[in-house]
């Protein structure tokens, strides 16, 4: 069994029927290491939170892992050392998307915005993401982020593209939110919204027109999507090993069949998750929390 880049890709994804365990292990192995466009970055060791401080030693560890096998980089925050990460990505030879972590601590979203500017500024940022589903958390009102987003826009040099991230339904709902936008970037979880994991292209690509349609012709970037491997089930999608390399699989292919920008989520396997997402929350990464590759 071979991974063809010109082969037409099925509606549904690849068929896997009468496929073992082994050959699916080593097709995903072989998708992965074709490349994907871009990856978040999973960005705390075991034992660190949001809130700790990263170490340009740490960065480079992990951003040395991930490099060979991606294009493109996103980051969450520009405070606390991830600042360091879209300079370190770029002397990896990677692109940059570089969001600045919006909530309801103002004093802290004034240091997101600025390092985001700063950041722009000395060249370290492709695509610049103002705030991730705040709308989605009820963080900020729509015209505080619009706010921000217009702050950021004013800001920025020449050829750097500003954007939002939400939930894809959200720019549906929030038509002055994707009018903002230079770019839409869409988060798109099929397991979120308890999708069987043999319709879940299907869904991710009814999620995926659906924000271009909310988009009007503007480049829609999923900038978020991935399924757990393992954890608990969220009505018919079910975290386990064969589903999170099905889903791999068929979204990279889709990826690059249809030329389609998507960030997978996520790298590496993050512990702290699990407060706010369950059991399922540490087991999103293509790597595990020891930084080896899970199969």
């Amino acid at each position: 069994m071979s991974y063809r880049s010109g082969k037409h890709l099925a509606l549904a994804g690849y068929d896997y029927a009468n496929k073992s365990l082994q050959e699916i292990k080593d097709l995903f192995r072989e998708v992965l290491e074709n490349g994907m466009h871009g990856i978040c970055y999973s960005a705390y060791d075991e034992g660190q939170k949001p809130g700790d401080v990263l170490t340009e030693a740490q960065i480079r560890r992990r951003m040395q892992i991930l490099s060979p096998y991606t294009k493109w980089v996103r980051s969450f925050s520009c405070i606390e050392g991830n600042e360091l990460v879209p300079s370190v990505a770029r002397d990896s030879g990677l692109k940059t998307l570089v969001g600045a972590w919006l909530g309801k601590d103002k004093e802290l979203n004034e240091k997101e915005i600025q390092g985001l500017i700063d950041l722009a500024k000395y060249g370290c940022v492709d695509i610049a993401a103002v705030g991730n589903e705040v709308l989605y958390r009820n963080d900020l009102s729509k015209q505080e982020l619009l706010e921000y987003m217009r702050r950021v826009k004013d800001a920025m040099p020449s050829g750097v593209q500003v954007g939002y991230v939400d939930a894809y339904y959200e720019f549906t709902v929030h038509p002055d939110v994707s009018a903002a936008c230079d770019v839409i970037l869409a988060n798109c979880y099929p397991y979120w919204e308890g999708c069987h994991i043999d319709y879940s292209l299907m869904y991710m690509k009814q999620m995926y027109n659906q924000a271009r349609h909310a988009g009007n012709g503007k480049k829609v970037i999923i900038t978020e999507t991935g399924w757990p491997s393992q954890g608990g089930s969220l009505k018919d999608a079910h975290a386990s090993e064969i589903n999170f390399m099905k889903y791999f699989i068929n979204a990279q292919q889709w990826s690059m069949v249809d030329d389609i920008e998507m960030f997978y989520f996520s790298s590496f396997d993050e512990s702290w998750k699990v407060g706010a997402e369950g059991d399922v929350g540490a087991y999103w990464g293509i790597w595990d929390m020891h930084e080896n590759l899970k199969f």
